[in-house]
C-alpha cells in the first residue's frame, strides 16, 4: 500500500484563512457530525462514500477528516484511487479540537484517547 497524503490540522486551519478551494468531507457518522464539526465541513460517513462519491467535487482538492484519522485515510486511499486529489487530515477532528480551536466540545464517545 502506498503512503496517503496527508496535512497537519494547522495546514488546514491556513488553507481555510486563505479561503483556497477545496471541500474538506467529514467521514464520520451523522451522530458524531452532530456533536462537533469543523466549520464548512461537509459530511458522507464512510460506510456511505462509494455509493455517494459523485457528490464530491472532483475538480478541486478533498481533504477528509473523521474522528483521529483512521476512516479518513481508508476514505482518502479510496479517493485518490478514483482519481480525486485528496489528503488525510492527521489526527483528525481531536487533533483539531487540541491544537485549533479547543472551544470545540466532543461527547464522550469523541475523547481524547487513541483508540
Amino acid at each position: 500500500m502506498s503512503k496517503i497524503p496527508e496535512i497537519s490540522v494547522e495546514e488546514l486551519k491556513a488553507k481555510i484563512e486563505r479561503k483556497d478551494p477545496f471541500v474538506l468531507l467529514d467521514v464520520r457518522e451523522m451522530e458524531e457530525h452532530q456533536e462537533a464539526r469543523i466549520p464548512g465541513s461537509v459530511l458522507i460517513p464512510l460506510g456511505e462514500l462509494p455509493q455517494r462519491v459523485e457528490e464530491i467535487d472532483s475538480a478541486v482538492e478533498v481533504v477528509v477528516h473523521c474522528r483521529s484519522g483512521g476512516r479518513s485515510a481508508q476514505a482518502t486511499e479510496f479517493l485518490c484511487s478514483r482519481g480525486y486529489k485528496a489528503v488525510n487530515v492527521a489526527g483528525g477532528i481531536l487533533a483539531w479540537a487540541q491544537r485549533v480551536d479547543p472551544t470545540l466540545t466532543l461527547g464522550p464517545g469523541n475523547s481524547c484517547r487513541r483508540s
